[in-house]
């Protein structure tokens, strides 16, 4: 119902205030009036909204899953940082635009991602060695990423300033389209191995006993949320701190210990349609919607580091 209810705000809501009746008939009846700025401008915004939240909420809750640890999303991990400085290469030194940007934020991103994993299976497997690998690999391509910025003119860093922030401005139906197969394909992988991640969060050892090929689950689990993740960035940029929060917010709404990956799905639609609807019109001025998630980030970032020094995780 909130879903429902955001949507419903995003393609009513703006300069030009459309009534239920109204968005209906455009989009199943032929009206004219209003057609450009609701099925165009609105509608697309919308769609990519709700999926890249699905996306960025699965990715994260499938690597914090995985390595038992709430500050292992690909936000932390450099995944999402791969693609970026891909698309930044692309914008300030290649000159392109477009839809090539997007296929090669994706290519690049899987590609630096999967060498994150490669690097950490180095004489065995560890999820802390994976950690580490990632938060590393994130702080080299953060610094190229500002090289290029300090290299750039000053109209093309405003274009990969504005992909970078992670926004919805420019999307279209072809990129809905896209995202969606990616996100039904990843679903129902992820309906797949659902139960196997669900025992792989509570260690090494009961999953072996239970005859669960761990090996071959990971690597699979790894690959949907790359692709999630990489597709989702390349159409939106990293929106930020939504893989971070939707895991965790879905576990303390449900209080169960439940592994409900349908729960986190919401939570991330649910946080990239409101901040969007904020950053659009409830600030002096628009911004891109990762500003807005990045802001909710940061404080639970803290909170969270606050907690773990607290109990002495280390």
């Amino acid at each position: 119902m909130i879903i429902a209810a955001l949507m419903y705000i995003g393609l009513s809501y703006g300069k030009t205030i459309y009534s239920f009746s109204h968005i209906y008939n455009v989009l199943f009846h032929g009206e004219t009036e209003g057609a450009f700025v609701i099925t165009t401008l609105r509608l697309p915004r919308v769609i990519i909204g709700l999926l890249a939240g699905i996306c960025f909420g699965l990715a994260g809750n499938i690597f914090q899953k995985l390595l038992r640890n709430p500050l292992a999303s690909p936000d932390m991990l450099g995944i999402s940082t791969g693609a970026s400085v891909a698309a930044v290469f692309a914008i300030l030194i290649l000159q392109l635009s477009g839809l090539i940007v997007s296929l090669i934020a994706i290519i690049f991103g899987m590609l630096i991602s999967l060498l994150i994993v490669l690097l950490s299976y180095h004489h065995g497997y560890s999820n802390n060695r994976l950690i580490l690998i990632g938060i590393g690999m994130r702080a080299m391509l953060s610094a190229m990423i500002s090289w290029m910025l300090i290299r750039a003119s000053e109209y093309n860093v405003g274009n990969a300033l504005r992909w970078l922030s992670g926004s919805l401005n420019t999307v279209n139906m072809n990129d809905a389209f896209s995202l969606l197969i990616v996100t039904i394909i990843a679903c129902v992988l992820i309906a797949i191995m659902n139960n196997g991640l669900s025992v792989m969060g509570l260690g090494e050892e009961l999953p072996v006993s239970l005859g669960v090929n761990t090996k071959t689950l990971r690597i699979s689990l790894v690959i949907v949320g790359l692709m999630l993740v990489a597709f989702a960035t390349s159409i939106t940029g990293p929106i930020a701190s939504v893989s971070f929060l939707s895991g965790p917010i879905a576990g303390r709404i449900l209080r169960n210990g439940k592994n409900n990956m349908a729960a986190t799905a919401c939570i991330g639609a649910i946080l990239v349609l409101a901040s969007d609807l904020i950053a659009q019109y409830g600030l002096s001025s628009r911004y891109p919607v990762g500003v807005v998630t990045g802001m909710l980030g940061a404080p639970y970032l803290l909170y969270l580091i606050f907690m773990m020094n607290k109990k002495g995780v280390q």
